[in-house]
């Protein structure tokens, strides 16, 4: 999989900072949901992994509605990017493995183990960039 579309390159640096974004998903009821959550992008295949628990809010909305569109929004005063797209939540070991590779390449540290860990993947096909 590759990314067909180019973010510009300061976005692309912006998103290389090791910060916390807000994750917002839908829930059953239409509801929306905002999680704080660390992530990982990838621009060559335009793919965020997000690393929780498959008991998490965020993950249950996921799985309540395969293929939803959730957006990812990483902010640091009035500079920010949101990555929008379509989410998947997956338990496969190699694909959880290489969100935690990416992870700690990330954040220079590992992240929490719990069990019923799973990695949700965005599909991303739409950005927004301000002051970037």
């Amino acid at each position: 999989m590759t990314c067909n579309w180019v973010l510009p390159a300061a976005a692309r640096a912006f998103l290389a900072e090791p910060r916390v974004a807000a994750l917002t998903t839908t829930r059953p009821d239409g509801s929306l949901h905002a999680a704080p959550v660390r992530f990982t992008w990838d621009g060559d295949t335009g793919l965020v992994r997000v690393l929780t628990v498959a008991s998490s809010r965020k993950a249950r909305n996921v799985a309540a509605n395969p293929g939803s569109r959730v957006a990812l929004c990483q902010v640091d005063g009035f500079r920010w990017v949101t990555l929008e797209g379509t989410a998947a939540i997956s338990v496969d070991v190699d694909q959880v493995c290489e969100g935690v590779a990416r992870y700690i390449d990330r954040y220079q540290s590992a992240p929490p183990d719990p069990p019923g860990r799973v990695v949700v993947t965005i599909a991303v096909d739409n950005a927004m960039t301000l002051n970037v």
